[in-house]
C-alpha cells in the first residue's frame, strides 16, 4: 500500500513537473510560495464571495428577534429566574402543536398503522384504533407499493393518495380535480419555490405580492433572482384587496420593463387575517385572465375561517363557477397539513393543484419535483386525511368533529381576546381576524420611541419587539419583515397559545405597553 503512495505521488510530481516546462508562467507546483498563493486565492467562504441571492434573501418569522428568544430560553434553562419572566411565549409563527394543540387522534392513528403494519395483524388492533382507522390505513397501504411508508413513491406523490386527494377536492368545490393536476410536497412553501423556479428568468421577472405579505415570497423572489412588485393592501377596509391597486402596480412594474408573470393572492390572508369575499375573488380571477398572469392562489388556511359571514372559496371553484377552464387561465393552488385545525407542521405534508398548463410545461414541472425525489410519505399520507376525513357513520366520526370543533371554536376565542386586548391599548389598532392564525395590530408610536430606534439603527416596530421579548417573554414578529406601507408600524401576533395561556399574555403586554409609552411619550 505504501509503495502504491508512492508511486502515485512520484507520478503527480512529474506530471506537475511536465506542466511547469510546457506552461513556465502558470506553474503552480514549482514552489511553496506558489502553492500558498493558491490557497490564499482560494480562501475561505465570505459573505462576499457567497451567492448574494442568498444575502439578500430574509426570513422574517425565524430572524433576529427568534433568535435572542432562543438565546433567552436556554439562559432560562441554564439560570432559573435571570429574567423577569419564567418561560418565552412564542408567538411568531404558525406552529400549533409546539404551543400544546394535539394532533388529531384519527390522522395520528391511521399514520401508526400505515407506518407499522404489523400493528394491524394484531389481535390486540381493534382495542388499540378505530374500526375506521384500521379500515382506512388497509386503503392507503394497498396503494403505496411494497407497503413500504420507508420507499420511494412517483416524484408527484403516490398515485391512489392523489386519487383521494382529487376526490376530496372534488367534494369540496362541487367541480372536478384531475389527481395528475397534483404534486404533493413536504409543506406548501417547496411548492411556492418550485413556480419560483419555473416563473422567474431574471431579474426583469416580477411577481405581484400582497403586502403585507408571508415572507416565503419575497425570500423565494430573492432567491430566484426575480422582482417583487407590491401591491398594497387598504388596512382600512380590514386589509381590503383593491382591484384599482393592482392595476396601478402592474403598470408601473410593466414601465419600468418588469415583465410580471404571476400574482400571488393569500386567502385566508397571512399576516393580515382577512376573508376574501366572492364577488372579489371573481374580479381577481378576471383580471389575471385579462392580464396573462398567472394566479398563484394561498389557501393553507381554508379551515381557520371564525366570522359567520364570510366562508372559504377556492379560486378554482370560483374560477370554474365563471365558466372557466384550463385554456382561459393558468391557476396554481398550495394547501398544507400544517395549518387548519390539524397543523402537522413537522410531518411536512402538502401539496399544488397546477392547472392551466401546456402538457409541455407540465412536464418541466415534473422533471424539476423528479429532482427531489418525492415528498415524505408521512405528509403524503396526511394530506390524504386532510382532504378526506372521517365521514357521518364511521366510528370516529363524534370524537373527530368534537376535536376539529374544539380546536377551531377556542382559536376564535383566543383572536377576539387578544384583538380586543390590542385595541385596548394606547395608540394601538387592530383589524378583526377574518380567518387564519395571526393578528396584524397597528403601532402608532410616539416619536421619542421612533428616534430611539433609530439611534440603535433598528425599524422602530423590531425596537418595540425586542422591548416586548427582553420584558415579558412575548416573542412576536415586527411588522416590517413582512411589509407595510412606509410610515406605519406594526407586529404579527399568533392566536396560538393555549387558551388558559391568554389572560397572562394580555396582563404581560398591557403591562409592558403601558410602561414604553410612558417612558419614550412626546
Amino acid at each position: 500500500m505504501r509503495r502504491f503512495a508512492a508511486e502515485r505521488a512520484k507520478r503527480l510530481l512529474n506530471g506537475c513537473l511536465l506542466s511547469s516546462r510546457s506552461w513556465p508562467s502558470a506553474s503552480l507546483c514549482s514552489s511553496p510560495a506558489a502553492a500558498a498563493s493558491v490557497d490564499s486565492a482560494a480562501g475561505p467562504v465570505t459573505l462576499d464571495t457567497i451567492n448574494p441571492k442568498v444575502i439578500k434573501c430574509e426570513y422574517a418569522v425565524r430572524g433576529e428577534i427568534v433568535s435572542h428568544a432562543q438565546r433567552l430560553q436556554e439562559e432560562l434553562q441554564m439560570k432559573p429566574g435571570s429574567h423577569p419572566f419564567e418561560e418565552i411565549l412564542y408567538c411568531n409563527i404558525g406552529n400549533p402543536q409546539s404551543l400544546g394543540q394535539q394532533p388529531i387522534t384519527f390522522f395520528r392513528e391511521v399514520l401508526a398503522l400505515c407506518d407499522h403494519p404489523l400493528l394491524l395483524d394484531n389481535s390486540e388492533a381493534p382495542a388499540l384504533f378505530s374500526s375506521d382507522a384500521i379500515e382506512r390505513a388497509w386503503k392507503i397501504l394497498d396503494v403505496i407499493p411494497g407497503m413500504a411508508t420507508g420507499a420511494y413513491s412517483h416524484s408527484q406523490g403516490i398515485k391512489g393518495l392523489r386519487d383521494a386527494i382529487a376526490a376530496g377536492i372534488a367534494a369540496r368545490d362541487g367541480f372536478p380535480a384531475n389527481p395528475d393536476d397534483l404534486f404533493l410536497t413536504d409543506g406548501a412553501s417547496p411548492a411556492v419555490h418550485m413556480m419560483m423556479q419555473l416563473l422567474i428568468r431574471s431579474e426583469k421577472d416580477g411577481i405581484l405580492c400582497p403586502i403585507p405579505q408571508y415572507p416565503l415570497y419575497s425570500a423565494s423572489i430573492a432567491l430566484h433572482g426575480g422582482s417583487l412588485v407590491p401591491y398594497f393592501l387598504d388596512e382600512s377596509t380590514g386589509w381590503g384587496l383593491e382591484i384599482s391597486e393592482l392595476k396601478k402596480q402592474l403598470e408601473d412594474a410593466r414601465s419600468k420593463g418588469i415583465t410580471v408573470r404571476a400574482l400571488v393572492v393569500i386567502n385566508p390572508g397571512n399576516p393580515t387575517g382577512q376573508v376574501l369575499a366572492e364577488e372579489n375573488q371573481k374580479q381577481i380571477v378576471e383580471f389575471c385572465k385579462t392580464e396573462g398572469l398567472v394566479l398563484l392562489a394561498d389557501e393553507v388556511y381554508q379551515e381557520n375561517i371564525y366570522v359567520d359571514d364570510k366562508k372559504f372559496n377556492s379560486f378554482k371553484k370560483i374560477a370554474r363557477s365563471m365558466g372557466y377552464g384550463d385554456k382561459d387561465l393558468s391557476l396554481v393552488s398550495f394547501q398544507s397539513v400544517s395549518k387548519g385545525y390539524y397543523g402537522e407542521c413537522g410531518k411536512r405534508g402538502g401539496y399544488m393543484e397546477v392547472t392551466g398548463f401546456s402538457a409541455e410545461v407540465r412536464e418541466q414541472i415534473y422533471k424539476v419535483a423528479s429532482v427531489n425525489l418525492c415528498s415524505n410519505i408521512s405528509g403524503q399520507i396526511l394530506a390524504s386525511l386532510v382532504m378526506n376525513p372521517p365521514e357521518a357513520g364511521d366510528e370516529s366520526y363524534v370524537p373527530y368533529i368534537a376535536e376539529k370543533d374544539g380546536i377551531l371554536t377556542s382559536l376564535a376565542r383566543r383572536a377576539k381576546a387578544l384583538e380586543d386586548a390590542f385595541n385596548s391599548l394606547e395608540g394601538v389598532t387592530c383589524n378583526k381576524a377574518e380567518g387564519a392564525m395571526y393578528l396584524f395590530p397597528r403601532l402608532h408610536l410616539p416619536n421619542k420611541a421612533i428616534e430611539a430606534a433609530k439611534a440603535v439603527k433598528a425599524a422602530p416596530d423590531a425596537f418595540y419587539a425586542r422591548r416586548l421579548l427582553d420584558t415579558t417573554g412575548i416573542v412576536v414578529v415586527p411588522g416590517s419583515g413582512f411589509g407595510q406601507v412606509p410610515g406605519t408600524w406594526h407586529i404579527r401576533c399568533t392566536i396560538l397559545p393555549q387558551e388558559d395561556k391568554i389572560p397572562a399574555i394580555i396582563s404581560r403586554l398591557k403591562a409592558f405597553h403601558e410602561s414604553f409609552m410612558e417612558e419614550f411619550r412626546d
